[in-house]
């Protein structure tokens, strides 16, 4: 068995690499971590600094050559600490957010509803950041174009009217992303059931990969 890695640190070459893949070469939050190897929580925290601190551009802005002039910018909201420092239960937070309809933020007000004084959002997706660098070493393969395809149902469905009927329907959705490009495309069925799921598969980019991973 592999030894698994431990997650590295960034720091602002990493965060530059961040915001130009973003918004330079248009790449998704998870097409950027699997680039940098870095984790999407860390991606997504970034991007929110940098949209706080109106640097959500590339290239940047001049003045902002500089790594401590970047640093300044981005963390310069980070600098005073809450009144109420206690920490949050950090592998709380981690096991609720794996729960359907659970998001950071969701996390982040229901914990200053009890600590009114506590961390602002971006003090506490930092933290939050920080706390799963550190909790969570991964090993990561780099996947081959073309090889592997992951497909499975969104946990959600979507209400269908029928326009003749006026029928409500709950539709299926099934999505699929090629591994490595992180291309994804989705279909709806009235089902799981076998029929559709293979239907799906073979709409899906309209060829199949050697592979193909899915949670089924």
């Amino acid at each position: 068995m592999p030894r698994r890695k431990q997650a590295r640190h960034t720091d602002v070459k990493d965060i530059r690499s961040i915001l130009r893949l973003t918004f330079e070469q248009g790449l998704s939050i998870r097409a950027v971590s699997a680039r940098l190897k870095i984790s999407k929580t860390s991606v997504s925290t970034y991007l929110l600094r940098a949209k706080e601190a109106v640097l959500a551009v590339w290239p940047l802005p001049p003045g902002v050559d500089d790594d401590e002039v970047l640093e300044q910018r981005l963390f310069r909201r980070m600098a005073r600490p809450p009144r109420d420092s206690d920490e949050p239960n950090w592998p709380k937070m981690a096991s609720e957010l794996k729960r359907k309809g659970v998001t950071l933020h969701l996390l982040w007000q229901e914990y200053r509803e009890a600590h009114p004084d506590g961390y602002g959002y971006t003090w506490f997706c930092g933290r939050f950041a920080d706390h799963e660098s550190r909790a969570r070493p991964t090993y990561r393969s780099r996947p081959v174009a073309g090889v592997a395809m992951e497909c499975d149902y969104a946990g959600h469905t979507i209400p269908i009217i029928d326009p003749s009927t006026g029928e409500i329907r709950s539709a299926q959705i099934y999505v699929a992303v090629l591994s490595a490009s992180q291309l994804t495309f989705a279909y709806a069925s009235f089902s799981q059931k076998l029929p559709d799921w293979i239907e799906a598969n073979q709409r899906a980019f309209n060829t199949p990969t050697p592979e193909l991973k899915c949670q089924k």
